[in-house]
């Protein structure tokens, strides 16, 4: 078994145990946890969560995984198109771009409702944040989390983060510093229940 089928059977128990989904031993903070993976090892991590939300819904815990990527497509097809923005991509600097594009996915206005829409409308035990590095830089990690945390209290949130987290700072791809990030456990610390 390899390091990733390891760390993935180490949170099947974490996941799938009672105290996790209850929320206890949490001290008051906020169900908000980090699997951090390296970033070279994305498509393998991306099979690996499809496998591991599979085997704890056979468990019956529902899952509700909020792919920020997906989550993207979906609010840029409905603000015209992906060809509409392909078109400003085009005319725009790189930088005029970004803005337009982050604009468009305004994290207060556009991103956090509709995540709040669709965790509103499922039974979910769990929520998953999947798609962190397929957003960078338009999207930033440390944004979502920290918005996230007014809207995913029913259940605990685990997100999957292409980098290291060592309780303190996020390091997208082991490469790129983001804000320090204090609210979520490293996932990978909490004792499995297997």
């Amino acid at each position: 078994m390899n390091s990733l089928n390891k760390k993935f059977e180490h949170l099947y128990g974490v996941i799938s145990s009672s105290n996790f989904l209850n929320k206890e031993s949490l001290g008051g903070e906020i169900p908000f946890f980090i699997a951090a993976y390296d970033a070279e090892q994305e498509l393998d991590c991306r099979e690996e969560i499809k496998l591991l939300k599979r085997k704890l819904e056979n468990s019956g815990i529902e899952i509700l995984e909020l792919n920020l990527y997906d989550l993207t497509c979906e609010i840029l097809e409905a603000k015209g198109g992906m060809e509409r923005m392909f078109k400003i991509e085009k005319v725009k600097s790189k930088d005029k771009f970004l803005r337009a594009l982050q604009s468009s996915l305004n994290i207060h206005q556009v991103l956090m409702p509709l995540i709040k829409q669709k965790i509103e409308a499922s039974n979910a035990k769990v929520y998953f944040l999947t798609g962190i590095g397929l957003v960078f830089p338009f999207i930033r990690s440390h944004n979502v989390l920290n918005n996230l945390q007014n809207i995913a209290k029913e259940a605990p949130t685990v997100a999957f983060f292409p980098g290291e987290y060592n309780g303190h700072s996020l390091n997208l791809f082991g490469k790129l510093k983001d804000d320090n990030y204090y609210r979520a456990f490293n996932i990978f610390k909490i004792e499995a229940k297997i």
